[in-house]
């Protein structure tokens, strides 16, 4: 079943703080907007589920503020690709659409990093995002032992949100340096608010055990995990848990705007003053560009808002806050930086690609991710090396060449129906007459 092809002045992919901030300011300029996410509701990640604090107050504001503007929403929706030139695909199920925009605005967000060691593959290892996300979702954690491991700020914030929850978190594992903290903690002076967030984090943590200089080297369990055993200053330590909330900080998700023929700047998407990407009337916003964190992704987003809809002059309010929100990121990169003993955490038997079942062994074999690929199908699998990708980009130093569509896995049943529809509209029906 397909939907009717739908045509805005601005069309926004990614319903995260930095989709919403873009779409708002747009329609708030009196351009038609449309905003696509494959959730069922607005947020993203980092505003998923609800909460009557003050960050889920700001996310409550902005969309009040992007339904009165009378942004429409096309939620559930998945871009899968973009077949032609400034048509791109998305699908719902068994339902699928055609959306043009004459300007588009790509806040795809991010993912989380993960680094394989053994026993990662255990049931109830999984990401330190995913688990929040899973219990925000209904997930019964209460009294349940978890031990929390990896980098980046996402880490305490996890601990705590678990913590409230009723967990018992019995570990918070960072492999940064006390070194690199100390330095994070003193560079937090230059931004009040982040310090006093941080403030509230180590007032919420505490009692809760936390170990710079850590990382996990090995899970263990027979049908779930039962313990795990991490690197605490050198020494090997095993600490009972029923979960391991591990994630070595984001990745941002630029397969779209790779597809869309946006060049990147290292692992982000290279824009210019006013977001906009190598590709003219395409930008970007958010953690594509750089991860930076919600301030910096609504920052981004009304810049790129106000530049799709015309309106210049609004956009450059915009840029002194962003030079100090990126100066922020900036601060995160050089403390959350990943060092090199973790290349050392698989071993020969380690799988790194879970989809297709490849050990780190096979990949040691091959000298980049193309002949990995064709040889032994890594990254080939659903996540289409979502997970595997980055972890080899660290492991093994390998890029990966090129995007092919579709960017997430499709029904065979919606692309013909594409296919077959365009080819109609083009041709003309003539109708098989009868002999």
């Amino acid at each position: 079943m397909s939907e009717p092809r739908q045509h805005f002045d601005v069309l926004v992919l990614g319903g995260g703080p930095a989709g919403m901030a873009a779409a708002t300011v747009a329609a708030e300029s009196g351009v038609e907007v449309a905003i696509v996410d494959d959730n069922q509701a607005l947020g993203g990640q980092i505003w998923r589920g609800s909460s009557e604090d003050g960050h889920y107050q700001e996310r409550n504001r902005w969309e009040a503020r992007l339904r009165a503007a009378q942004v429409r929403l096309l939620c559930g929706y998945r871009v899968v690709d973009q077949p032609e030139a400034g048509v791109l695909l998305a699908e719902s199920g068994e339902k699928y659409c055609e959306l043009r925009g004459q300007k588009l605005i790509v806040a795809t967000g991010a993912r989380e990093r993960f680094l394989p060691f053994p026993g990662w593959t255990l049931p109830n290892v999984m990401g330190a995002g995913g688990l929040q996300a899973m219990v925000k979702c209904g997930l019964p954690i209460g009294g349940k032992r978890v031990v929390v491991a990896g980098t980046g700020p996402l880490l305490l914030a996890v601990a705590a949100y678990l913590a409230k929850q009723g967990a018992a978190v019995v570990l918070v594992s960072e492999q940064a340096s006390w070194g690199r903290l100390a330095g994070f903690a003193a560079g937090l002076a230059a931004f009040p608010q982040k310090m006093w967030q941080g403030l509230g984090l180590k007032r919420e943590l505490a009692g809760i055990p936390f170990a710079a200089n850590s990382w996990p080297l090995e899970a263990h369990g027979d049908s779930s995990v039962e313990a795990v055993t991490v690197s605490r200053a050198g020494n090997p330590e095993t600490v009972a848990c029923d979960y391991v909330a591990c994630g070595f900080h984001l990745v941002p998700n630029v397969e779209l705007p790779l597809l869309l023929g946006c060049q990147l700047d290292g692992a982000y998407v290279r824009v210019d003053e006013w977001q906009q990407t190598t590709v003219k009337g395409v930008y970007c916003a958010g953690e594509p560009t750089g991860i930076g964190g919600v301030e910096l992704a609504l920052i981004e987003g009304q810049i790129a808002g106000w530049s799709a809809a015309g309106q210049v002059a609004e956009a450059r309010k915009f840029f002194p806050a962003r030079s100090k929100a990126q100066r922020f990121r900036r601060l995160l990169d050089r403390t959350f930086r990943l060092r090199p003993e973790l290349k050392d955490l698989p071993r020969p038997e380690t799988l790194i690609c879970r989809c297709e079942d490849v050990p780190y062994r096979r990949l040691r074999q091959h000298g980049s991710w193309r002949a990995a690929k064709l040889h032994t199908r890594c990254g080939m699998g659903p996540c289409q090396g979502r997970v595997c990708g980055p972890a080899t980009e660290f492991l093994l130093d390998w890029k990966a060449e090129s995007v092919r569509p579709p960017i997430f896995p499709a029904r065979l049943m919606n692309l013909a129906r594409y296919s077959r529809e365009k080819k109609e509209a083009v041709e003309g029906f003539k109708p098989e007459l009868k002999k």
